[in-house]
């Protein structure tokens, strides 16, 4: 089975591509990392490859929002050619992954639903949470078990939506936060998928725990820690390798 081509779209304030990619590697795949300035001069990029990744961190230094200019840029760059192809990448039922700032570019592009609001507390959320999995189609989640660990690390991660109760509904809550709601997300929503399943948006990182010794305890426990970040990894390329 041949590896499947990943890109993984980056901007200036972008600080998590690198780890992204490397995810992707270690999941089966072959990334490339795109700067959004590469993608407004050769747009057919998204055409050719089976995963997209829009990594986290601080895309324009959260100017005018968080993830508001990369959304635009992608939205409207090079007369819209950048976000025709992200919506036939889509329409194509490939996997697209936004992590964190990536989450906030999506909703803001309306490929997914809801948005995501200042933290309730006023204050940036930085630490290891535990999530879990509703029942959805999310091929990103597939198969994945419970319970699962994660890196936050938002100030804008509070998720936000006109009827929380119909998207829970109609299977589109692809994780939730255990126990204590870091945020004040509705529903404790720390992730979201689109109506196909192939679209996912999430505060946590995986790409933060898709090695054991990158978990707390993964050099101080005798025993071996699993790193779930890379079972999300190795979903999404699963998924793609199928196609």
């Amino acid at each position: 089975m041949s590896r499947p081509l990943a890109l993984v779209i980056s901007a200036p304030g972008t600080n998590r591509d690198i780890a992204a990619a490397r995810a992707l590697e270690a999941a089966g795949a072959n990334a490339r990392i795109s700067p959004v300035a590469e993608l407004l001069t050769q747009p057919a990029l998204i055409d050719t490859t089976q995963i997209i990744v829009i990594a986290g961190g601080f895309s324009h230094a959260d100017a005018l929002g968080a993830g508001r200019v990369l959304a635009l840029e992608l939205t409207h760059g090079d007369g819209g050619r950048v976000g025709e192809a992200l919506r036939r990448h889509v329409d194509r039922r490939r996997p697209l992954l936004g992590i964190c700032n990536g989450f906030q570019v999506l909703t803001r592009m309306g490929l997914l639903e809801g948005a995501l609001a200042h933290n309730e507390s006023g204050e940036f959320a930085c630490g290891w949470v535990d999530l879990e999995i509703p029942e959805s189609n999310c091929v990103w989640t597939a198969g994945l078990d419970q319970p699962l660990s994660c890196v936050i690390a938002h100030g804008e991660g509070r998720y936000v939506h006109s009827n929380p109760q119909e998207l829970a509904q109609r299977q589109q809550i692809a994780l939730r936060y255990a126990g204590s709601n870091p945020n004040g997300s509705m529903l404790s929503i720390a992730g979201i998928t689109d109506p196909t399943g192939v679209v996912l948006g999430m505060m946590p990182h995986p790409e933060d725990h898709y090695l054991p010794r990158q978990h707390p305890q993964g050099l101080r426990s005798s025993q071996s820690v699993r790193p779930v970040g890379l079972a999300m990894f190795i979903a999404g390329v699963t998924y793609a390798s199928s196609l």
